[in-house]
């Protein structure tokens, strides 16, 4: 299974750990939408392409 992991902020420590566990022995992928170089384009793919999508505040 993969997931994308979509960040709106820089997480702290306990979005940091969930994130750790929710991926573990998985492929997966963070987008930071919070960089002002965001490949929307290549996003929109991903999004497409990952089993499991989550967008954390």
């Amino acid at each position: 299974m993969k997931v994308l992991h979509i960040l709106r902020t820089e997480p702290d420590e306990s979005v940091k750990k969930f994130m750790e566990t929710i991926s573990a022995k998985k492929d997966s992928k963070v987008t930071p939408l919070y960089n002002e170089d965001v490949d929307w384009s290549g996003l929109v793919d991903d999004i497409l392409t990952y089993d499991k999508v989550i967008s954390w505040w």
